[in-house]
């Protein structure tokens, strides 16, 4: 198995988690590096970057290994995209909620691979991070994650060394870590030193154990068994009124959020009953990868609790579920007065 030119020091080797941000804090449309997640497995590696390089190996035509500053001449990308974690992957059906809205910069990664050559047996596409310990009991060389190569060929899939216009932190992956946009956050591999182009998915612990959902049961017969965690469902978080906010009887209250999907928003309803009847919002339109704003106006009459809901679709027709989902439907108790 190659190695990596240097194995630097972890910090918090027990798995870092920081979370910033409850959704009715998301008040910002791009969100500040400071209250951004900080959610690690195995900890914190603190890479050299004059001693940093990637790898990239597998089915392409040429081999090759890049330094800093070789990826860093190429010309640069931003992209704008949501950023979500998935989740606790011990627990998949618990929602989070845990969504930021940021601007990464660096280089295509898809131009960089056409250079090299890509074997047309190669089907997905392996991402390895400095990053090794021990999660749920079991040892980790490296971090590693996969993807499809038609995610890839789609666009905007980037080697980013930037974040909000400043250089990439390290407890965000710094040097150069993988962003693949309209993807889970667990797919944009931190602290990246290879790539692997191979014909078949990887087999480890983040990728066909967890990470790797259970299908629908209403899936037809001979549908895959297993639904690996990579496109972002559709969800929505109510951002105002915050919970337990007390609003008044007879006058206007607006309920806005942010609604987002990998394949974008197409509708938000809001219910002002727990659920019980949902009404159409507006919805800003998509803008490439970036979430969307929603509002709904609302003048509740009745004093006593209320719970405001609101649920994102796609123009599948593809929704939020009530419960027991990673996007299940976010619910804010809010006191008229």
């Amino acid at each position: 198995m190659s190695l990596p030119s240097h194995r630097p020091p972890i910090d918090s080797p027990q798995g870092v988690h920081r979370i910033k941000l409850s959704p009715h804090r998301t008040t910002e449309p791009l969100t500040a590096v400071e209250d951004l997640f900080v959610l690690c497995h195995l900890g914190i590696p603190r890479v050299d970057p004059a001693r940093w390089s990637l790898l990239v190996d597998g089915l392409v035509g040429r081999i090759r290994t890049f330094r800093l500053d070789e990826l860093m001449a190429r010309p640069k990308r931003v992209v704008e995209a949501i950023h979500q974690c998935c989740g606790n992957p011990l627990q998949p059906t618990l929602p989070t909620r845990r969504i930021t809205h940021v601007r990464w910069g660096g280089l295509d990664l898809a131009a960089l691979l056409d250079e090299l050559g890509v074997d047309p047996a190669a089907r997905f596409l392996w991402s390895s991070g400095l990053d090794g310990g021990t999660f749920a009991g079991e040892s980790i060389d490296f971090f590693t994650k996969d993807l499809p190569l038609e995610r890839l060929r789609a666009g905007e899939v980037l080697l980013a060394y930037e974040l909000n216009g400043a250089p990439l932190p390290v407890e965000h992956g710094a040097p150069v870590r993988l962003v693949v946009p309209g993807y889970y956050g667990t797919n944009s591999v931190k602290w990246l030193w290879r790539l692997r182009l191979a014909e078949d998915r990887h087999r480890g612990l983040f990728t066909t154990r967890l990470y790797d959902d259970a299908a629908d049961p209403a899936l037809p017969a001979g549908s895959p068994e297993r639904r690996p965690v990579w496109a972002i469902a559709p969800e929505s978080i109510i951002v105002a009124p915050a919970p337990q906010a007390v609003v008044r009887s007879g006058e206007p209250v607006e309920v806005w959020g942010w609604a987002w999907s990998s394949a974008g928003v197409s509708a938000v309803e809001v219910s002002v009953d727990g659920g019980a009847r949902y009404h159409p919002a507006s919805l800003e339109a998509r803008r490439g990868w970036s979430w969307q704003r929603f509002s709904f106006p609302w003048r509740p009459t009745e004093p006593g609790k209320a719970v405001l809901a609101a649920r994102a679709l796609e123009a599948s027709g593809a929704g939020q579920p009530g419960d027991r989902a990673r996007n299940a439907i976010h619910r804010v108790e809010v006191t008229i007065d």
